[in-house]
């Protein structure tokens, strides 16, 4: 069994950043991405507390618009329209989802699809429906892209099952994959015969949301696992896949913690720097 981490896909990613980014703060601009975090949820702070990291390692700029849970609906336009409006900004990341006061779908129109580096617009999901590669896919479903492309895996003419169906990962990681001549199955918590759908698959991606879901039960030998869910059970994080039952039996599996979401913040990197070089472009 091969351990696909994330850390070595990050690693070689950053490389290249960090010489687009030296080339960019030599022509006088240094790319910058505006957290928007209302409230201060502890899975937010972590998020953050890496995307602080990663970027400062390469000398790109974070700032954080912390707002109030009351934040109003005309308090929150007003932000999103001053990032639109401020040139130093390439990148906005709103974290969600927002308190139920807030109206989500009306702060999506309003971002400019050009700063828009993790997909919240209807305009960027509209060019990764379209495949024309003119915005910038959610980060984590990219991730799980950067890993495969990372460890040579082969999508051309491929049967892959990805297990869940939100526009956060399942839909956009199916366009992603599709967009590499994958044959793609969509299935999710309520699809029959859901164990033989996946031991169909020669790739699994698990992102359904539902701690150790993918069991032993579900893979066979030969199969790739890329599990995308991160769980805490008994004070111990997990995935969707029950990593220990599975990793015996297949050929290779990304772990959890270590796996995707460690590629998902330089995602992140990337599209602000891709977003830089664009608008001086």
């Amino acid at each position: 069994m091969k351990e696909l981490r994330g850390m070595p896909v990050a690693k070689a990613i950053l490389a290249d950043l960090q010489e687009r980014v030296d080339k960019l703060i030599e022509k006088g601009v240094t790319p910058k991405l505006t957290v928007v975090r209302v409230g201060a949820r502890e899975d937010d702070l972590s998020y953050e507390r890496g995307i602080y990291k990663r970027f400062e390692g390469v000398g790109a700029k974070v700032e954080t618009m912390e707002l109030p849970l009351a934040v109003t609906q005309e308090e929150l336009e007003k932000v999103i329209v001053s990032l639109n409006e401020d040139v130093s900004v390439h990148g906005v990341l709103m974290f969600r989802p927002l308190p139920k006061a807030l109206d989500e779908t009306k702060i999506k129109s309003l971002l400019m699809e050009e700063k828009d580096v993790d997909c919240l617009t209807s305009a960027n999901d509209a060019h990764l429906f379209a495949g024309d590669k003119k915005g910038y896919p959610p980060c984590t479903p990219q991730a799980v892209m950067e890993i495969l492309d990372y460890y040579d895996i082969d999508l051309t003419g491929k049967k892959v099952t990805v297990v869940g169906r939100s526009m956060v990962v399942g839909k956009p990681v199916a366009m992603l994959l599709l967009s590499k001549n994958a044959t793609v199955t969509i299935c999710h918590t309520r699809t029959q015969n859901l164990q033989e759908e996946c031991k169909n698959a020669d790739i699994i991606v698990a992102c359904a949301g539902v701690p150790k879901m993918i069991t032993s039960e579900f893979v066979r030998e030969g199969q790739v696992v890329i599990d995308v869910g991160i769980h805490m059970v008994d004070d111990k994080l997990c995935g969707d896949v029950d990593y220990d039952s599975v990793r015996e039996i297949v050929d290779a599996i990304t772990p959890v913690p270590g796996g995707v979401g460690s590629v998902t913040t330089t995602v992140l990197l990337k599209h602000t720097v891709m977003s830089a070089q664009r608008r001086l472009k």
